[in-house]
């Protein structure tokens, strides 16, 4: 049997016309030993010596074919054209007459090192290419079309052209868009990984002969990793476009007490191509290293979303195929183990926090954490409303204190409360009953505050005035005791926000800080914590009364006209010029977002009020829908507003006229209650309080006469249903937030100190220490107050959730923190560090930096560190400087010991490698563990 005809391309026909460009001046036909390639064009256009030539393709496979088509292209081509026949004829059988008329007057053979030499433009090969007839040949036929192989001007490279040839054959110039000017693309286990999505790339791939595949695939291990044999393996079975999936659920047998039907599914998923298993845990570890790639870029856009969520999809519903669902609950990627650790992590958290927490971290753990925020709000939230609820029965002393508690710890109650109404976001039945259960136990007993502040509310505001309150900062006195004192620098910008509850207050607070402002407050007395400013609305809790007596500052009622004079008026008296603007006022014409009048009033000396209504007409009408969230961005105008106060260089006062209840439960438009003389959906006049009701009178009632009937329960309403309501005695309705911002780089006025976030927020709320640190140091984050020896507050001043702390605050003995701290700076490693840094700041310093983030259980916010090592030393004004220097005393070699996160808006210490970078172990305890380490790894290698 005849040897077969080398194969010819158009690239091969190409570089030999390019070859003997000088012989077809004078022949127009060239002979050529081999077949050419089916489907290749028997027509195109070559540039020889900078003539255009038309070249015509015939495969002829006798003597007559070849004479024949000699004939028909003398007869019907133009002069300048080029035949080009493909034929095994022999030379002798061809005779003269043909011969004669060809190029070199003979059949040219392909030499494919000579055609690859001058398709690459290069001066030489690799040896090793030589050697290599498959790789040649591949990369004659191979060449693209268009344009060509990349040019390399020297010596051409096995590794090159073997990356040349890769890209081509799988497509993945196509995959990846443009390449450099090398022609190359990245070449690793992500690109390779991604390629196999496509939708023609692994088919290409299995398209190959069977010898080029296996030098490909040996070729790319070296350079892409091990995960590829399994990659293309899954390509060449047609399982190339569910490698990923597949991967993740290689991700079962981890486990070591991975059951033989566990072993058995995975192998009818991967069928004939099923690795051993450290190929299996190599290829595994590849895709979730990638799919951790892919899941941070889906957190900003939505092509990777989508990316993400099919894959994760499709493994999901392979392994609801396979059965193997139960045994990936722990998976840290599919749907359904996140899922599944979400329902376990509520259901924990129903049965101790402790148990949550636990349950909590696994699942803070999960990669697709970062991608449902709504799911982990839920999940977070059960665990915080656990650790309340297992606190101590908090208690109404008086309207003073449960005004302060309540903006500082019951109205993040409140907040969690409408996370665990909202339920489960994907509607999975038994979270969402678990939900509800710690709902209503929360509720009781937030309901049981409401019941005991109601009566004390109508005995203070018998006799309560603006110059006599008892002690409470009363809505009427919050222009003069609040505002005012921040005139000193600059006028500030007064943003009343209708029905701003403590809950909305704690979400916009935290966002303002992490958009660079700073929550400042009235300097407490010595051995007080600072503490968020409330104030108490008027009677009842509604627009009309309470935000007029705000802006005027007496006691008012009245629409926008009575605000308006009453505000302008207020500041005149104090030698003040004011402006206020409602909402036709705020917005501007195209192109800007303020109104021209209320940019004008801003860059002057002013004092200027802006009333934005967005959250009581979200109340009224329902547009928040089931949200549980409010940002910034929510509230119509008030990011700008911001953006505006600090070009100006205005301190801001976010501050409520009242706050509001939500509507939980009724689906009727009827009223929940019927009674006479209801003015309102949550005010009524008449003579005796039912039940959930309270009877109040004096000056502070505005209405009714100076007597009003008031609900203190949020599910009493005398009119229609709404989505929210106000006017009423309960503590979301009365409280008034009071939030004091400056830019965070600016310092606090006189008289006025940070207030971080470690104290605006409970303790049960922020997320507990690590386990590396000890419990008796975590619990001390509470009271993070160090300047001066503090002594315990008052009980009036503090939350009474907070009024017991655990035994362990008592326990004898010295402060693990303290002691990490200064052994790191009397450590060989720490004084070798200090070499490297100019004007470090004091030993002592660093060990209160050190102590302080350990005791906070790792994370704090710049202003609560700055305030925790104040008393130690001298410490910069620029916090973030200071951070920044002792960033290059902790961080040896660049490991990430101590550094910013939140963007810039708290400060991370890693403990665990902190110890490991300045305590390494004794030689002992490292032998010691080598031996531990040493046994299970040998039962594992047994066992493989």
């Amino acid at each position: 049997m005849a040897p077969a005809l080398p194969r010819v391309g158009r690239r091969t026909v190409e570089a030999l016309l390019a070859a003997n460009a000088k012989d077809l001046g004078e022949r127009s036909l060239v002979l050529v030993h081999g077949q050419y390639a089916p489907g290749a064009p028997p027509r195109f256009t070559v540039t020889l010596d900078g003539e255009a030539r038309r070249v015509h393709v015939r495969n002829e496979a006798s003597v007559l074919g070849v004479v024949a088509a000699l004939r028909e292209h003398r007869n019907a081509a133009a002069s300048s054209d080029v035949l080009v026949v493909t034929t095994g004829v022999d030379d002798e059988q061809l005779g003269w007459d043909v011969r004669g008329r060809a190029v070199r007057r003979k059949t040219l053979t392909v030499e494919n090192a000579e055609v690859v030499l001058q398709r690459f433009g290069a001066t030489g090969l690799d040896p090793r290419m030589y050697r290599e007839r498959w790789l040649l040949e591949a990369l004659v036929e191979a060449e693209p079309a268009e344009d060509g192989w990349p040019r390399v001007g020297g010596v051409l490279t096995r590794d090159a052209a073997l990356r040349a040839l890769t890209a081509e054959r799988l497509g993945l110039r196509a995959a990846h868009g443009s390449s450099g000017q090398d022609g190359q693309v990245t070449l690793d286990a992500d690109t390779l990984l991604a390629w196999s999505r496509t939708p023609a790339g692994p088919r290409r791939f299995a398209e190959l002969s069977a010898t080029e595949r296996a030098e490909l695939k040996k070729w790319l291990t070296e350079v892409a990793g091990p995960a590829v044999p399994v990659l293309l393996s899954l390509a060449e079975a047609g399982l190339g476009h569910d490698a990923l999936p597949l991967g993740l659920l290689g991700a079962a047998l981890r486990d070591p007490a991975a059951q033989p039907d566990t072993v058995l599914a995975l192998g009818g998923l991967f069928g004939q191509v099923m690795p051993r298993h450290s190929e299996l845990a190599v290829f595994t570890d590849a895709v979730e290293g990638t799919l951790t790639r892919w899941i941070a870029d889906a957190r900003t856009s939505q092509d990777a979303r989508r990316r993400v969520t099919a894959v994760l999809d499709r493994a999901d519903e392979l392994a609801d195929k396979a059965g193997l669902a139960l045994g990936l609950t722990a998976s840290r990627f599919l749907p359904s183990s996140f899922s599944a650790q979400l329902r376990r992590t509520v259901a924990e958290a129903l049965r101790s926090p402790a148990a949550g927490q636990a349950t909590l971290a696994d699942l803070l753990g999960h990669a697709l954490a970062g991608l449902r925020p709504d799911h982990v709000q839920a999940a977070e939230t059960a665990v915080r409303v656990a650790r309340w609820l297992s606190g101590p029965e908090p208690a109404v002393t008086g309207v003073a204190a449960a005004v302060r508690a309540h903006v500082r710890d019951w109205g993040w109650v409140d907040r969690a409360l409408t996370v665990l109404w909202a339920g489960d976001p994907d509607g999975d039945l038994e979270t969402g009953r678990d939900l509800r259960t710690l709902y209503e136990q929360a509720r009781e007993r937030r309901q049981r505050l409401d019941q005991e502040f109601a009566p004390k509310l109508a005995a203070w505001a018998a006799h309560a005035t603006a110059q006599h309150p008892d002690g409470c900062l009363v809505v009427e006195n919050v222009l003069d005791t609040v505002v005012r004192p921040l005139t000193g620098r600059a006028a500030p910008l007064l943003l009343v926000l209708d029905g701003m509850s403590s809950a909305v207050a704690a979400q916009l607070g935290e966002e303002a800080e992490r958009d660079g402002w700073r929550e400042i407050v009235p300097r407490p007395e010595a051995g007080e914590i600072p503490t968020r400013l409330a104030a108490v609305s008027m009677l009842p809790s509604i627009t009309r009364v309470s935000r007029a007596s705000l802006l005027t500052g007496e006691a008012a009622d009245g629409g926008q006209s009575t605000e308006t004079s009453g505000f302008t008026a207020f500041w005149k008296r104090r030698r003040k010029a004011a402006a206020l603007f409602h909402k036709a006022a705020i917005g501007g014409e195209a192109g800007h977002a303020l109104s021209h009048e209320l940019m004008t009033a801003l860059a002057s000396d002013a004092v200027v009020g802006v009333v934005l209504n967005t959250i009581d007409e979200a109340l009224d009408n329902g547009r928040h829908g089931r949200g549980t969230t409010w940002s910034l961005a929510d509230v119509t105008h008030l990011r700008e507003l911001l953006a505006a106060a600090r070009s100006y260089g205005r301190p801001v006062v976010l501050v409520a006229d009242h706050g509001h209840v939500l509507e939980r439960g009724s689906s009727s438009d009827t009223p929940t209650a019927a009674a006479e003389g209801a003015a309102s959906a949550r005010w009524r006049t008449g003579d005796a309080a039912g039940e959930g009701e309270i009877a109040v009178h004096g000056p502070r009632v505005r209405e009714g006469g100076g007597a009003v009937i008031l609900p203190w329960r949020e599910d009493i309403r005398y009119t229609g249903r709404r989505a929210g309501y106000h006017g009423g005695a309960s503590l979301a309705e009365v409280t008034i937030p009071v939030l004091v911002l400056l830019p965070a780089g600016e310092e606090a006025l006189k008289d006025w100190v940070p207030l971080p976030r470690e104290l605006s927020t409970p303790g049960w709320w922020r997320t507990h220490v690590t386990r590396d640190v000890p419990e008796s140091a975590a619990i001390t984050a509470d009271q993070p107050e160090v300047s001066s020896p503090a002594r315990p507050p008052a009980p009036s001043e503090r939350a009474p959730a907070a009024e017991a702390r655990p035994s362990a605050r008592t326990e004898s003995g010295p402060p693990v923190a303290e002691s990490l701290g200064s052994t790191v700076v009397s450590s060989e490693v720490y004084a070798a560090q200090k070499e490297y840094v100019r004007k470090a700041p004091e030993a002592k310093v660093v060990a209160a930096v050190v102590d302080a983030l350990v005791t906070a259980g790792g994370t704090m916010s710049p202003a609560a560190l700055a305030a925790a090592i104040s008393a130690t030393g001298r410490v910069r004004r620029n916090i973030e400087g200071f951070v920044a220097t002792v960033q290059r005393l902790l961080n040896v070699e660049g490991y990430p010991v101590l550094g910013f996160i939140d963007g810039g808006h708290a400060v991370k210490l890693d403990v665990p490698l902190l110890r490991e970078q300045f305590l390494p172990k004794p030689k002992d305890d490292e032998d010691e563990a080598d031996g531990q380490t040493d046994e299970p790894a040998s039962r594992g290698e047994e066992k493989a």
